[in-house]
């Protein structure tokens, strides 16, 4: 949504700081993939942002797309949100994909929590955006700044305690 996630911050001393937004329930929705190269030892961050809710189609979509750019078959693990286990179902028959299953009710083992934590807690607190493609500018902004940074892509999975070695 298009309110603005109030976090604390500095003001000058006795003035409150003030955001002003007005209620609006546009929205988006965002995928996002971590991929981890076991010959390069880096890790990739990739993303598709979506103006409505990502359902099946738009996840079958998204793993076809990174399986394109990486170059190599995936073992691909997802959550249990229906719209991933959908996907699987429609993949099911194609051997460029694997996949496994996070244990169910277990956000703090899935690395990709961390990259919503990061995006939406740190980078986009207190960003108050102007419209729906102001907010769509500003996330694509986070989200590919975070492609960039191993050593933060790194850290997502220390956050889930998933050892890299």
């Amino acid at each position: 949504m298009l309110q603005p996630l109030v976090r604390r911050t500095w003001a000058p001393v006795g003035e409150r700081p003030v955001m002003y937004c007005w209620d609006r329930h546009d929205r988006l929705s965002v995928i996002a993939g971590l991929t981890l190269s076991a010959r390069r030892r880096r890790v990739g961050l990739y993303f598709a942002v979506h103006e409505a809710n990502v359902k099946a189609p738009e996840v079958e979509a998204f793993v076809r797309r990174v399986r394109r750019q990486v170059g190599r078959d995936l073992i691909v693990v997802l959550d249990r949100l229906q719209a991933h286990r959908s996907a699987a179902k429609r993949m099911a028959g194609d051997d460029r994909f694997k996949f496994e299953w996070l244990p169910p009710y277990a956000p703090d083992l899935n690395p990709a929590e961390a990259v919503w934590c990061h995006t939406k807690y740190g980078d986009l607190a207190n960003f108050v955006p102007e419209d729906v493609v102001d907010l769509e500018v500003e996330a694509e902004l986070s989200l590919e700044a975070a492609a960039e940074d191993q050593k933060l892509l790194r850290s997502f999975f220390e956050t889930a305690e998933l050892p890299l070695t």
